[in-house]
């Protein structure tokens, strides 16, 4: 999942309605449905600079300001269809609720593929894809997920996970300065950005007549399972790429690895072998579980913080001294009680902002991410020897390092400390990919569109802080390769969320300060597609339209 905005997706819809219109529709009839009462400009004292704002996207301005209860309500209904992945409630209706929204855009091409099973034996998720043919010179590739995490302690929860209740900020336990709040699983990760993208996309085509470029949109439903689905589409069909000149969002990208770990009775050879048996035993009888938990803890540092596997650290890119020292100028800037607050934990690991920010890029992490097994009851009793337990890792890697090569030397050193019958599964693997180049037209035309809305250009950042298949789309170096699309990315972005993958996720309706609301995200998107569209200074992929 994508922790950094996250993963950088420009994407949404505006209203959409997917029913059959009756023959009495065309009746008026009078909507008595309470406005949400959006406030376009919040308590914002940012704002963009209308005399670099050209009159025709002024008024696309002017129109998302006009139409932003339509907007959130849009990101409303979508959080309200549950679309999670690693159980697949909803997914294949999320899939045909993303078709949905690339139909009413009036995309010409519109379709959910069935990626069949993937290299790792588990069947993908379904991709969708659409091609919109505007007659433009240009066409910019989009990345959507429309997949999100699990809900895992609903109790923590200050409004349903899948209802987009707004609320303010105190209630939603960030800055009180913001009057309203969307809380929601998937918010900020990652249906609240892309909602809020193709809401400017829309707006942009109600008052244009037609868009300036024409877009690719390829929308995943695995990105919380490793993106394996995408990876599979990407190897079968790049073809459906062809016309890409650039991709609106993305950048650099961490790597990612994930395995499950098991020890059972069976293959110990010790404890129950065949299924959990009763607690009485354990007084005679080894266990499995306690076996795995000193099997865990051989892997890393008292504290967990630091693997101990051999060769762990080869190959590993340390930054360097300019590097380091953006990092500290960066955390002057940085308030690391502010930041832990808002993500909801007590403190993070390091004492300083500047090295809070080198261990956030440039490190690595040895994750546990579940266990389970044996009696799985909150709060109840009863007498349980398990005879497995299985756990989830996730490993975070960067720069020249190799998630495979990872996955060996964990089991080379589980079979040195002893756990040979440990059994090991990959799940999957998301190769890291370096930045983007600053110098093309999409990069500047986020730049152009920073300084239209008054925000500050995107610095430059080593790939990592979140992992996003970037290695499928990029240009840019990358651990492996699949596919043959090769495409500059950039763009700018505004609007606010976090707490991806946490109870309370939520996204910033009304801004507050020098924060962007919902409206400023989606301005910013337009204004982003549209400085693209007057750039060129590499010539565009010839199209057939």
């Amino acid at each position: 999942m994508r922790v950094r905005a996250i993963s950088f997706a420009l994407i949404g819809i505006v209203s959409f309605g997917l029913g059959c219109k009756s023959k009495t529709a065309d009746k008026p009839v009078a909507d008595n449905k309470p406005k949400l009462g959006i406030r376009p400009h919040g308590d914002e004292t940012i704002q963009p600079d209308m005399t670099k704002v050209p009159a025709d996207l002024a008024k696309v301005f002017d129109y998302i300001d006009a139409h932003i209860d339509e907007h959130v309500e849009n990101l409303q209904k979508w959080i309200q269809q549950p679309s999670i992945s690693n159980s697949g409630e909803g997914i294949p209706e999320s899939a045909e609720m993303v078709k949905g929204f690339f139909d009413k855009l009036g995309c010409q091409q519109t379709r959910v593929y069935d990626v069949g099973t993937t290299e790792y034996g588990t069947p993908g998720n379904p991709v969708v894809y659409a091609h919109c043919d505007e007659g433009a010179p240009k066409t910019l590739v989009i990345y959507w997920q429309y997949d999100t995490m699990p809900v895992t302690q609903p109790e923590n929860w200050v409004a349903p996970p899948f209802e987009g209740r707004i609320v303010d900020g105190k209630t939603a336990g960030v800055n009180p300065d913001f009057k309203k709040v969307l809380i929601g699983r998937g918010a900020t990760n990652s249906k609240g950005p892309e909602m809020a993208g193709l809401n400017a996309i829309m707006s942009m085509k109600a008052v244009m007549g037609k868009l300036p470029v024409n877009l690719i949109f390829v929308a995943e439903g695995d990105e919380e399972r490793m993106d394996i689905g995408l990876r599979k589409f990407m190897k079968d069909h790049s073809d459906l790429f062809k016309d890409g000149d650039a991709m609106l969002g993305g950048g650099g990208s961490e790597g990612c690895v994930y395995v499950e770990l098991m020890t059972s009775g069976k293959s110990w050879g010790r404890g129950p072998t065949v299924s959990d048996i009763h607690g009485v035993f354990k007084r005679t009888t080894d266990s499995p579980a306690w076996r795995h938990i000193q099997m865990l803890a051989s892997l890393t540092s008292k504290d967990g913080n630091t693997p101990l596997i051999k060769g762990w650290f080869d190959n590993i890119v340390k930054p360097t001294p300019e590097q380091l020292e953006a990092l500290k100028k960066q955390g002057e800037k940085t308030d690391l009680a502010v930041l832990a607050k808002n993500n909801g934990v007590a403190r993070f690991i390091a004492d300083t902002p500047e090295k809070f920010l080198e261990m956030g890029r440039y490190g690595t992490s040895f994750n546990l991410d579940g266990i389970w097994g044996g009696n799985m009851y909150a709060g109840g009793a009863g007498a349980i020897l398990p005879n497995k337990i299985t756990s989830k890792h996730g490993f975070r890697y960067v720069p020249n390092m190799n998630g495979l090569d990872l996955v060996k030397k964990l089991r080379a050193q589980l079979d040195a400390n002893g756990y040979k019958d440990v059994e090991m599964k990959l799940i999957g693997d998301v190769p890291w990919a370096k930045n983007p180049s600053r110098d093309t037209d999409i990069s500047h035309a986020g730049d152009a569109a920073s300084a239209m809305m008054g925000l500050q250009a995107r610095p430059e950042m080593p790939a990592a802080g979140g992992y996003w298949p970037a290695y499928v789309f990029t240009d840019q170096e990358v651990g492996e390769k699949v596919g043959n699309v090769m495409l500059p990315m950039g763009g700018a972005r505004a609007g606010s969320g976090g707490r991806a993958h946490a109870a309370n996720e939520y996204f910033v309706i009304e801004g507050a300060g020098k924060t962007y609301g919902y409206a400023g995200a989606e301005k910013t998107v337009a204004a982003t597609i549209y400085n693209y569209s007057k750039m060129t200074t590499v010539a565009p992929k010839p199209k057939s339209h």
